[in-house]
């Protein structure tokens, strides 16, 4: 890893764009609809509960994956005028990617009212992990990886988890506690696809995948649509939400300097969102201590230890020991995680639904919220090897 870097403390979007509105659409197996039709409810959602029209957007940031073009939203939602439109590159690494760039064009001056989304048939349509579907690419990297079986991202992730197990002395027992953590807040929550709690010895004997990782380490594939939208403060004083204003306070993204892929990376023990760990803070002028909840990018259950570790909340390899039990990653404990269930548990909407999360946090509205604590600043990031992405959402 690259460690003589100095950190970039530019922070121009700091507090100068608040989430309005979040809205989804309900997550299942098959949503019998179209991804344009899953992404005009969930955007319309985000609207209703912001208290604007769809017609009043006029910025628009999608995933790249994202296969809804923004002239046919236009049209479908009736927006009078798209000032703005944008598409971040890169799955796991846009959920957050995608919030700090609407702050952004907020920020500029670019939209009055401008939406991130994403919507996906990721179940009854592309399975993103499915050996060798649409997804997969030929040459570069993979052609020295599929020949031997390592198709899906389990399989490159499984040998990501080994190499970190043997550098921090994690088991798999450490994962299941967090896979039990997550499933008990999901329990509480109405909209996610798995309620049923489970225990650490039934995760410990649950099928096994692509070793160390069992099929309790995944997070499932589903279809569903999620979005959010950002204005100003001043706007948002006018608005349905006014007196539990949500700023998005710093953002950031980043690499490490060898990111072709999952496997051929600098060092296989240690995400590079280090990178983006490093900008984040210097732009909030923040640090761990700063933050009352954690959302994280939950596409295995390890990266749970890997974030906690990248974004200084524990020292490198001493993860294990702080998410043991489950008790400090609890949405009572010392570090609420992923109180909605995450990608694990709730749904897998590429991780929108964790800043989303934060919002709720903040106006007091999760169905698991902390019932001892007054949840003022949350972490939303990603860690899913190498382009990654973080914001800090704060209550205004």
């Amino acid at each position: 890893m690259t460690t003589n870097i100095t950190a970039v403390d530019t922070n121009g979007i700091k507090d100068k764009a608040a989430i309005v509105g979040i809205g989804e659409t309900e997550f299942s197996w098959n949503s019998g609809r179209s991804e344009i039709q899953l992404a005009c409810e969930a955007i319309k959602a985000a609207c209703d509960d912001a208290g604007i029209s769809p017609q009043d957007v006029d910025g628009l940031v999608r995933y790249e994956m994202d296969s809804n073009q923004e002239t046919l939203l236009v049209q479908s939602l009736g927006i009078k005028n798209l000032r703005h439109w944008e598409c971040v590159a890169y799955g796991g690494g846009a959920g957050n990617a995608v919030v700090g760039h609407a702050a952004a064009a907020v920020a500029a001056g670019f939209g009055n009212y401008v939406v991130c989304f994403r919507a996906a048939n990721l179940r009854s349509g592309v399975r993103l992990g499915q050996a060798g579907g649409p997804e997969r690419i030929t040459g570069g990297q993979r052609a020295f990886a599929e020949p031997w079986g390592n198709l899906a991202p389990g399989h490159q992730f499984g040998m990501f988890v080994r190499r970190y197990m043997h550098a921090s002395g994690a088991t798999s027992r450490h994962f299941g506690w967090v896979a039990v953590t997550l499933r008990e807040h999901a329990s509480r929550n109405p909209r996610a696809l798995r309620r049923e709690p489970f225990t650490i010895d039934e995760h410990q004997n649950s099928r096994m995948v692509a070793e160390p990782l069992h099929v309790l380490d995944f997070c499932q594939e589903n279809d569903g649509a999620a979005a959010m939208v950002l204005t100003t403060p001043e706007r948002a004083r006018n608005l349905r939400h006014s007196d539990q204003i949500v700023l998005v306070e710093a953002a950031a993204q980043g690499s490490g300097p060898q990111n072709e892929g999952i496997i051929y990376r600098p060092d296989l023990a240690v995400a590079e969102s280090t990178n983006t760990s490093r900008d984040l803070w210097a732009r909030a002028r923040l640090g761990p201590e700063d933050i009352d909840a954690f959302m994280f990018y939950d596409h295995f259950t390890p990266f749970c230890l890997l974030n906690l570790e990248a974004y200084g909340f524990v020292p490198i390899g001493e993860a294990k020991d702080f998410v043991e039990g489950g008790q400090n990653i609890r949405f009572d404990g010392l570090l609420p995680t992923n109180t909605h269930g995450g990608n694990h548990s709730e749904a897998y909407i590429h991780g929108l639904t964790h800043p989303q999360e934060a919002v709720r946090l903040i106006r007091g509205t999760s169905t698991a919220q902390p019932p001892h604590k007054t949840i003022n600043r949350v972490l939303s990031c990603s860690s899913v090897a190498q382009l990654s992405a973080a914001v800090i959402i704060r209550r205004g």
